[in-house]
């Protein structure tokens, strides 16, 4: 994944590559939306690299404190080489996301895989694709509001702890001195607590924005419009409380502080400024300075950010984590308006030239979010990618009159056509293998040998031009599929293709403009779960259902043989986009409907993935497709509750379902305990095969179809972006 860094030796700023964050207790793995830049803070840090050594032990004397007592503990060469190794490695930059939950440590039970988060944290909201979050750093975000707003959740708690402090009243009077980013949030929060506010900053643009927020007055702190507008606003007693959100090195924050606050008011620091109290004028106002540390209780206790030991609310109102959630819930009603204080947006991959024109004063801005791959810069919000499910347009074509036997030829004869589909075929009765057609002679001739094919040949044109067979199946490698398919139905034959039927949206688009053109829809689809005895007889038992339903799906696929083809992704598509409609069929078929919408994450390699299909009902499915399971674990495993039932299925082995009835508890068991499992595919073809002689309907209608391969296609489309992504069906 890419990270910002900066090296705070030589001032280096860089897009690093860096290794994915292991997702750990207590905390979620979550995929950035928007990262914000603290115009102060982070430009600060910046800027304080690119300062000689003598320069950056002026700007921080707490540091240099530090290294003279290293050296008086460990020596001037131990302390050199501590200093030079710390000062000469890549430090992260950023503190405040939004992003989707990717992978949900355990532990953790209040999100799910694919909910939107706000995050803080300078070590773990980073401008970084890929963040861990311990639990207590990070909040829901509320429907409805866009993930770019949510992504000021760090710096609103910043501004809001403060507020806190400086403990507002209905009616009081407030001077804000600084109208940066902080400032600006500290102005709203106050107007929203019913606090007539004041803001103070030398920049003429920054104050009118202010007052455009909810400031009743704004004005340059060395003119005399702030102290007039004071004045007027509290008949002369000074303000109530006075909000220092301004930095740099001037003493004049503080000083003005003094000469504008009433009688035992409050001054809360919550920026980083010179404080220089003058004596006399605190001492003769008796006022009160209080710090604001950062984002509110919990922050620098890593009992409570790390290991996520929450404060009991009887005696910490408001932590870390609550202030998160109490700026996110005030932006969501409108209470607080971030979206004028967003001067820019740019895509993460031009980050270091976006902090080069920060720095340089190229870009002037209160706020700048850095857009990650998959997500736009509007307003409204994130903007979810589609991918289409075309429509089956069908004309009439010539009936297809019954016929025994039934004539079949195969195109490829590979080990799951010689395992799983042959050795039915050659024993049914009114079926005649009349072609096998591979690309070499000798497996043509292996196949020909043990399963009787009338012929054997590398010919392909010559079996779709011959009239006498009724059938072909499509069993090569995944690349060939589709344009084998849209063949054959040109040529007027009934189709079945082993999954997948296409590998991109163009591939399914092609087969679906061929059956357009020749009239042809006789195709089936390789999908064969849905007829495997054990699933459909529990299903049956389930019986009908009235309200939504979860399904979770757990696919232990194992790893792969070095040199296997389905290792080919450049090629044969990934391994998901091969066989994962098996487990897209199976749960659309268990529910009845197609899906709406995907969203899938995955592990560093796309390895093991977590795919959440909804439906249009509310139902959801969750397939688990992992690779890196222990081999004696069962393959397949499911689980389907609705309407107080249950329904599992393990590995087409055992059945069971569930049910509280008003007699008590109802089980169904299944008395079948056989190594031997039944997926389905001696029904399956059973099914084809009688559709072809009879000329009735196929025995999946083709939009079904069609409509998983799309939802398979969309589970890369959301790898790739992110984030989720809409199925949308063609009129």
């Amino acid at each position: 994944m890419k990270q910002v860094v900066q090296n705070y030796k030589s001032g280096e700023l860089t897009v690093l590559d860096v290794p994915v964050p292991g997702c750990k207790p207590g905390g979620v793995l979550v995929r950035s939306a928007y990262s914000l830049i603290s115009t102060g803070t982070e430009l600060m840090k910046v800027s304080e690299a690119g300062l000689s050594m003598v320069g950056k032990a002026r700007s921080r004397p707490d540091q240099v404190a530090k290294v003279m007592q290293s050296v008086a503990t460990n020596g001037v060469p131990a302390t050199y080489r501590k200093v030079m190794g710390k000062l000469d490695s890549y430090t992260p930059l950023g503190y405040s996301l939004c992003g989707v939950v990717e992978q949900v440590g355990t532990g953790t039970d209040d999100v799910a895989v694919g909910d939107l988060v706000a995050c803080a944290g300078n070590e773990h909201a980073l401008h970084a694709e890929l963040n861990w979050v311990p639990k207590n750093l990070y909040a829901r975000v509320p429907d409805g509001l866009a993930p770019r707003h949510a992504a000021f959740g760090t710096v609103g708690s910043i501004a809001m702890q403060g507020v806190r402090r400086g403990e507002p009243q209905l009616g009081d009077v407030a001077l804000v001195i600084g109208l940066g980013l902080i400032g600006q949030l500290v102005v709203q929060l106050l107007a929203a607590s019913g606090v007539r506010v004041v803001g103070a900053d030398p920049d003429p643009v920054r104050c009118e924005l202010a007052a455009r927020l909810g400031a009743a007055a704004c004005g340059d702190p060395a003119s005399a419009a702030v102290e007039a507008a004071v004045a007027e606003l509290t008949g002369g007693h000074g303000v109530d409380q006075v909000y220092l959100a301004a930095g740099g090195g001037s003493n004049q924050p503080v000083e003005l502080a003094a000469r504008l606050s009433r009688d035992r008011g409050r001054v809360v620091d919550i920026g980083k400024c010179r404080l220089d109290l003058p004596w006399n004028a605190y001492y003769e106002k008796e006022l009160d300075v209080r710090f604001s540390r950062s984002y509110g209780p919990g922050r620098y206790d890593p009992e409570y950010e790390l290991e996520g030991r929450d404060y009991p609310v009887g005696y910490v109102r408001w932590t870390e984590r609550r202030n998160l959630a109490c700026f996110l819930d005030l932006l969501a009603r409108g209470r607080v308006d971030v979206e004028p204080l967003v001067s820019h947006t740019a895509d993460f991959d031009d980050a270091v030239e976006t902090y080069r024109s920060l720095k340089d004063g190229d870009l002037k801005a209160v706020a700048v979010l850095f857009r990650y791959p998959g997500h736009t810069g509007e307003a409204g919000g994130t903007q979810v990618p589609a991918v289409a499910v075309p429509a089956v347009n069908r004309k009439a074509g010539p009936v297809r009159p019954a016929r025994s036997p039934v004539r079949l030829a195969f195109v490829g004869a590979g080990n799951y056509a010689t395992s799983m589909l042959l050795p039915h075929l050659a024993q049914r009765d009114g079926v005649t293998l009349s072609t096998v057609v591979t690309t070499t002679a000798l497996s043509a001739a292996n196949a020909q040998r043990k399963f009787g094919f009338a012929e054997a040949t590398t010919d392909l044109d010559a079996v779709l031009g011959d009239a006498s067979i009724d059938a072909v199946f499509v069993v090569t490698r995944h690349s060939s599929h589709a344009e084998l398919t849209r063949k054959a139905l040109l040529a007027g034959k009934t189709v079945f293709v082993e999954k997948p039927l296409a590998l991109t949206e163009d591939e399914l688009a092609s087969v679906l403009a061929a059956v357009e053109e020749s009239g042809n829809d006789r195709l089936q689809v390789g999908f064969n779960r849905r007829f495997a005895p054990l699933l459909r007889e529990a299903r049956q038992r389930f019986g009908a259902r009235s309200g939504p339903a979860s399904l979770r799906y757990l696919v232990n696929a194992g790893r792969l043989e070095h040199g296997s083809w389905y290792l080919r992704q450049g090629t044969e598509g990934s391994r998901f986009a091969g066989e994962g409609g098996h487990f897209i069929d199976t749960a659309s078929w268990l529910l009845g409907a197609d899906p709406v919408s995907v969203y899938a994450v995955g592990t560093s390699g796309n390895e093991d993935l977590q795919v959440v299909l909804r439906y249009p009902d509310g139902s959801t499915a969750t397939i688990s497709y992992v690779t890196t399971g222990p081999p004696g674990f069962p393959k397949e495993t499911l689980d389907l509750v609705a309407d107080g039932r249950a329904l599992r299925l393990d590995d087409f082995v055992r059945a069971s379902v569930y049910a509280d009835g008003s007699v008590g508890r109802k089980r169904w068991v299944s008395s079948r305990l056989s190594k031997a499992r039944d997926k389905g595919q001696e029904a399956e073809l059973a099914a084809f095969v009688k559709a072809v002689r009879t000329g009735g309907p196929m025995p999946v209608p083709l939009e079904s179809p069609a409509a998983t391969t799309a939802a398979t296609l969309a589970v890369q489309a959301s790898l790739a972006g992110g984030g989720p992504v809409t199925l949308v069906r063609a009129q």
